[in-house]
């Protein structure tokens, strides 16, 4: 290992020895070696990942909460040791500010109805940013159309970063929540959270932050963040599908009504009346993803024995790399060009549409995204249909980022 700022990185043969882990990295697509580069869309899975799972069909298989046998009590230990390492990977103050969802969208959709049943008016207002995934964009629309409340929106330059110095002037006493998302998916721009925070501090607003592109890639500390509420996914840092996260302080927790009603969230029930349970399990209702959530444990220990600073710096240099290798191709455009970026490498080929220079990399084994990224509005500033995306993860490798020159190249001489 070598030593960067202080950081100590893993030598090329280490990163390779991560590689290694995630098995579906050896397949071959249209018979060339996968270049999967789709990690913003989702990552791949280690070993070490998987086995967790099938360990615990074929060893555990219990539900939680609800049985004196000994699976379910082993199943419920292993669900709550989950939370709590969710708890400590973000710095969460207490393991009943972590809520178990089905992933970002879920999490954001559990605020957005809870949040606004108890506290938006006719008139109020919801201020998210120009920047946000349509996950931090509809359900703010459907509530506050619901409630008669207003969407405001904090815009953004052609770089691809939030006009800050309009912040403060878009928030009044109408405003209830700040939406904002922590890393752009689209362009890669990452927001100063620390600095919407602090503002918003000073009105006594609460802030939720969309971390679903931030987590796999950044140190995240809520409480140095300031915010009130932080969601993410599993199944984009290296977790399964369908597990996700909702920090909220309990403060904010506690004020909210339940989001689902079932099993698990109450206490007492009868047919005039019921009342719900403590923190977290109000907002869990039913059998949870028990599973998901012991696979993200797993995830979440992957992720930190490698370091995030070190995961930080790996996808960065390769990102860069990229950026170096594809600028001097022939019409190539980069899309948002923001002074603080994560690996997502968003760009243009001047004359040719991102879909068939997609189909074309597909066809070299490259996978990357093209379209919107579910970010509409964020297209439409740019006036542009799309983009063609290459997301870097720390098992990426600069064979991948030559892989992708080549294809790219190809494509261009196909297309031209």
């Amino acid at each position: 290992m070598k030593l960067n700022n202080k950081i100590l990185l893993p030598d090329a043969s280490e990163w390779e020895r991560y590689r290694n882990d995630f098995p579906i990295l050896k397949k071959r697509i249209n018979g060339y070696p996968l270049v999967y580069l789709d990690n913003a869309a989702t990552s791949q899975k280690p070993r070490q990942v998987i086995q967790t799972i099938v360990d615990y069909y074929e060893t555990l298989n219990a539900n939680v909460h609800r049985g004196v046998h000994t699976l379910s009590q082993i199943s419920t230990d292993a669900f709550e040791q989950a939370r709590i390492k969710a708890q400590a990977f973000i710095n969460a103050e207490s393991h009943r500010e972590i809520i178990f969802t089905k992933g970002t969208s879920n999490a954001i959709n559990l605020v957005a109805y809870s949040f606004s049943r108890a506290f938006l008016s006719p008139g109020d207002e919801v201020l998210v940013s120009a920047l946000e995934h349509h996950s931090n964009i509809v359900p703010w629309q459907i509530v506050t159309k619901e409630r008669g409340a207003h969407l405001r929106i904090l815009p953004m330059n052609e770089k691809g970063e939030l006009l800050i110095g309009q912040f403060s002037n878009l928030i009044s006493d109408k405003t209830k929540i700040i939406a904002i998302s922590h890393v752009s998916n689209s362009l890669g721009t990452v927001n100063p959270i620390s600095e919407l925070t602090r503002i918003a501090r000073q009105h006594g607003i609460p802030v939720l932050i969309d971390g679903a592109q931030a987590v796999p890639h950044l140190k995240v500390d809520v409480q140095a963040l300031d915010c009130d509420f932080y969601c993410f996914s599993g199944h984009k840092m290296l977790g399964p599908t369908g597990i996700g996260i909702l920090f909220g302080k309990e403060e904010w927790l506690n004020k909210m009504p339940p989001f689902e009603g079932g099993g698990e969230m109450i206490q007492s029930v009868n047919y005039n009346d019921s009342t719900y349970n403590e923190l977290p399990f109000k907002f869990e209702a039913g059998t949870p993803h028990i599973e998901g959530a012991l696979g993200l444990a797993t995830a979440i220990d992957y992720l930190l024995h490698i370091g995030m600073d070190s995961i930080h710096q790996r996808e960065m240099f390769l990102y860069k790399l990229a950026l170096n290798r594809l600028s001097d191709l022939p019409g190539f455009k980069l899309v948002g060009s923001a002074s603080d970026k994560s690996p997502v490498l968003s760009f243009l080929i001047d004359g040719l549409h991102p879909y068939d220079v997609g189909v074309l990399l597909d066809k070299q084994g490259v996978a990357v995204r093209t379209g919107h990224h579910c970010t509409q509005p964020v297209m439409d500033f740019m006036q542009i249909p799309g983009t063609i995306r290459a997301s870097f993860s720390f098992y990426n490798n600069e064979d991948d980022v030559l892989q992708l020159e080549a294809a790219l190249k190809k494509a261009i001489q196909i297309l031209s």
